[in-house]
This record gives structure tokens, C-alpha cells and sequence, in this order.
């Protein structure tokens, strides 16, 4: 009986580079995430059908089709839902690699002139200074509370995303309507609740654990909404500035660019700082 293989297959993608996550799968369970023997995880080129997926703004904005091509991409992992806020800058940078090279060009605008202008990124440096990035899941506040955090999974994320946007456009047509300033301060003021209600609900969310000085602990998620709406506004805010710092632990920092000295002379600082953004859009592209 003759074998029918695919005389092709020789042909088809192969691993481009390999990666570490910032995270080391501590995160993931057997479900989300298969473990390599050292912890280095292959990186396929997309194929024509993830860069159509890329390109499909419904599927982007509902956030399957990241999910979809970094599964495509990044077959170790069967659940991208699952990935958590620490990897997905370095598997977004790799995929980008994999499929384009090492570097990509970046427009951004120059602060007070307005100049619109372009800089080449080396993709590798940044993957290079986010891999050995320091994950921490817990801190502790001057009052002694000591408070441990599960990251953001990125099914989280998009919800809150999807959720703020939605927010953003509802004050933007409230904005172009003939509603008297009465009514249109109304529909703001409800949006902003709104909105607020979607933030306290994500710090809430993150938080999975509080111990007081004393020892005791409570993991009950119904006592930690409570602390959180009965705490002083300083106590929150510290906590929250806590959350947003390690999230930042593994994300790329923002570009340094040096001014020309026609741009100091117009007012531009000699030192200014370009964030990095990876819209699907045009990332991808």
C-alpha cells in the first residue's frame, strides 16, 4: 500500500526563534499551556490566513483573532485567553520577528512642533530587555496590609478594553448631539460611573489575597470588594499604583529620542520619550 504523503510538507513553516516568558509558566496550567523540558517555547512566521485575520477589524476588536494567530504562532499554548498581562508583549514582539525580521519602523509625532516623523526599532533589543524581567504577585502597603495579586489574564483585558471603548464612544455621540448641556452632563456623569464601576472592578478582581499586620487572611472576594469600598481613597490609590507598577514590569518601555537642536530650539525638550503601542492594525503589517 502506498503512503500518500504530501511531498510538500518540507515546505511548510518552521520555528523561526524560540522564546522564554517572561512569566516562566508559572501562571499556566496543562490546559492553557504545554511546558517544554527548558522552558523555551517555539515561534512560528504567521501563515496568509493569521495576517487576514490581523486585518478583519471585527475580529480584532472582539479579540479572537489575536487569540486565534498567537495559537497559530505559538502552538505550546491551547488556550491564548488564558495568557497572562506579563507575556503578551514579548509573544506579540516574537510572532512580529518570526514573520517580518528584527526591525520595524515606528511614526510618531514630536512633542509641541508636531512633526510627524519615523523611527527603525531593533524588535530583538526589546524582546532582549523584557525577557528577564522581574514578575512580583505581591506587595506590601505602609499601613502593613500585605496584598497578593493574580496578573491579568488577556480575556480580562480585552472585556475591559471592549468595555472602555464602549464608554469612549457613547461620551463621543453624546458629545455631537443636540441635547441640551443639562441632559448631555447627565450622560456623562452616567458614563463616567460607568466607567469607574469598570476600573473597581478590575482592581478587585486583581486582587486574590490580603493579610493584615497581625496575620490574619482573608482570600474571600466578597470581604476584599468590601475593604476595597470602605478604605480611605489614599490606602486605594496606593494599592492601585502598586498594581500598575508590576504590570509594567514586563511591558516595553517607551522610546528615548534625542532632538535635533532646530527641534531645542523651537521648544522641544533635548530628551523626550515616544510610547511604544502595538496596534494589530498595523503591527502586523
Amino acid at each position: 500500500m502506498t503512503e500518500n504523503t504530501n511531498p510538500l510538507e518540507k515546505f511548510y513553516r518552521q520555528p523561526s526563534i524560540y522564546i522564554t516568558l517572561p512569566s516562566k509558566g508559572k501562571y499556566y496550567d496543562s490546559s492553557v499551556l504545554t511546558p517544554t523540558e527548558n522552558d523555551e517555547y517555539p515561534i512560528y512566521p504567521m501563515t496568509a490566513k493569521d495576517e487576514i485575520l490581523m486585518k478583519t477589524p471585527d475580529a480584532l476588536m472582539g479579540g479572537s483573532a489575536t487569540v486565534d494567530v498567537i495559537q497559530s504562532c505559538v502552538p505550546s499554548f491551547k488556550n491564548a485567553w488564558e495568557i497572562v498581562n506579563f507575556d503578551v508583549d514579548t509573544i506579540l514582539l516574537a510572532i512580529r520577528i518570526a514573520t517580518y525580521g528584527e526591525t520595524m519602523t515606528v511614526k510618531y509625532t514630536v512633542p509641541v512642533t508636531n512633526e510627524q516623523l519615523e523611527h527603525t526599532v531593533n524588535i530583538s533589543a526589546l524582546l532582549d530587555s523584557i525577557k528577564n524581567a522581574k514578575i512580583r504577585d505581591e506587595f506590601k502597603t505602609k499601613n502593613g496590609l500585605t496584598v497578593k495579586i493574580s496578573p491579568l489574564r488577556y480575556k480580562v483585558m480585552n472585556r475591559t478594553q471592549l468595555a472602555q471603548f464602549e464608554q469612549q464612544k457613547i461620551y463621543a455621540n453624546v458629545s455631537m448631539t443636540e441635547l441640551s448641556n443639562e441632559e448631555k452632563s447627565k450622560q456623562f456623569a452616567k458614563s463616567y460611573q460607568k466607567l469607574n464601576e469598570i476600573n473597581f472592578g478590575l482592581l478587585v478582581e486583581s486582587i486574590i489575597e490580603i493579610k493584615t499586620p497581625s496575620g490574619q487572611v482573608t482570600e474571600d472576594s466578597t470581604q476584599i470588594r468590601n475593604f476595597i469600598n470602605n478604605c480611605d481613597a489614599v490606602l486605594v490609590k496606593e494599592i492601585e499604583d502598586n498594581l500598575i507598577s508590576i504590570r509594567k514590569a514586563a511591558q516595553i518601555k517607551p522610546l528615548k529620542i534625542k532632538a535635533t537642536d532646530e527641534q531645542v530650539l523651537k521648544g522641544v525638550q533635548a530628551t523626550y520619550e515616544v510610547p511604544l503601542t502595538f496596534d494589530n492594525s498595523n503591527f502586523f503589517a
